[in-house]
């Protein structure tokens, strides 16, 4: 077969996007004007939904489900329209054989970024925490990993360091600014023990969510991997929103990161991509990290069509986080004023805002504001709720957001 001087100025047929490609969203669930009606799974999820096929009410804005305000995460974020045209121009190759030119390409910004000599793609940030715990304890026989007792990696992943990668955990608490004592991490460290599993990592949260998106100091940072390296053990930071860190600590990331001997951030929270992670660290820790990927059922193919969502979040959306954080203060400013409400605007660094409620009456004003006012927050317990600011969320939609609250607050609380 010759090809023609056309198809050759292409390239290989894998690296062109399709000339009848049409947009990832489904006709059948299309409103009129474009968008996307569908909830998560492509179900509209709001009670007395259209049946399948039926035009939808109303059309969707991006970061709600149906028209609700969706503040639980920044996970709920659409792609950006740069973000789809990227995806369809892609070009593409298989990744586990790493032939994929846009993965290789966001691997490389990112390392750079970061300040780090490697970099892989992994589906999730779970995904690139887990990884990173599994290669950084594979040098020792019965390894032990140091964390503290909010962080996600030990509350909120499925308790996969026990499960999948079979190490144990020494558990400090947390400090309200998100740190571990680090005396109390050095008392910690195992000595040298046939009783004694062996000390080999020690992590870190980087913002920490469950302690309100708080970034760690960097000098805090820095004493963290000194200690860690005085003593053998390797430093990881759960850096799912790192970038968040950088901009409120108002320092280039890769300083921020310079302590660690890996980072995992996410690319589908405040950067808003529909999937994906990246892990960062030296080259031969990479190299072998690629294998534990693949081990564990994370080897992707042509996945660089969700790598070029990376490279606009690398690229377009780390520029903006200080819009979200502006987004938390107006929000959390405009709660203080409201009975009923305990929150510090001066504790929001980020784009992660917790509240108290009086009365326990979380949940209750949860589904309030969900049922009478279409606005998603998440309750943590019967008085903590979160929300969190994102790309999605339009800054002429915050009045309607605390408007809502002062309506759910009077129904909900008998003495407001």
């Amino acid at each position: 077969h010759m090809s023609t001087a056309r198809e050759r100025s292409l390239g290989p047929p894998c690296a062109r996007p399709r000339p009848d490609a049409q947009p990832l969203v489904s006709r059948r669930w299309a409103p009129r004007g474009g968008g996307c009606a569908s909830g998560p799974g492509g179900r509209e999820t709001r009670r007395g939904a259209p049946g399948d096929g039926e035009a939808p009410r109303a059309a969707l804005r991006p970061g709600s489900v149906g028209s609700m305000i969706d503040l639980r995460s920044d996970t709920v974020t659409r792609p950006t329209k740069a973000m789809y045209e990227a995806m369809a121009n892609a070009p593409l190759g298989d990744d586990v054989f790493e032939e994929d030119p846009t993965v290789r390409l966001l691997e490389e910004e990112a390392a750079q970024e970061l300040g780090k000599e490697a970099a892989l793609f992994v589906p999730t940030g779970t995904a690139g925490n887990l990884i990173a715990i599994m290669q950084h304890c594979s040098t020792v026989f019965s390894p032990e990993v140091i964390v503290g007792d909010r962080q996600h990696t030990y509350l909120y992943e499925g308790g996969n360091m026990g499960r999948l990668a079979n190490v144990s955990t020494w558990v400090l608490p947390n400090e309200a600014d998100g740190t571990l004592d680090l005396a109390k991490v050095e008392a910690a460290v195992r000595s040298e023990d046939v009783h004694h599993p062996r000390s080999r990592l020690l992590l870190l949260e980087n913002t920490h969510n469950a302690c309100g998106g708080v970034p760690l100091p960097t000098s805090y940072m820095d004493q963290a991997g000194a200690l860690a390296r005085q003593h053998g053990l390797g430093l990881h930071v759960d850096g799912a929103r790192i970038f968040n860190a950088a901009t409120a600590l108002g320092e280039p990331v890769a300083r921020v990161c310079r302590a660690a001997d890996s980072v995992s951030f996410c690319l589908s929270k405040g950067l808003a991509s529909p999937a994906g992670g990246v892990l960062v660290g030296q080259r031969e820790f990479i190299r072998q990290a690629r294998s534990v990927r693949k081990a564990l059922g994370g080897g992707m193919r042509q996945v660089g069509i969700l790598a070029a969502c990376g490279l606009v979040s690398l690229r377009m959306m780390t520029k903006r986080l200080n819009e979200d954080h502006e987004a938390a203060q107006l929000l959390a400013t405009g709660l203080s004023e409201m009975p009923g409400i305990s929150v510090d605007p001066s504790a929001v660094k980020t784009n992660i805002l917790f509240f108290n409620v009086q009365d326990n009456k979380a949940n209750q004003l949860v589904q309030t504001l969900r049922e009478d006012h279409g606005v998603l927050v998440g309750a943590y317990s019967t008085e903590r709720v979160r929300m969190v600011t994102h790309n999605d969320l339009p800054r002429d939609k915050i009045p309607v957001v605390l408007d809502a609250f002062r309506a759910s607050l009077a129904s909900v609380l008998s003495d407001v």
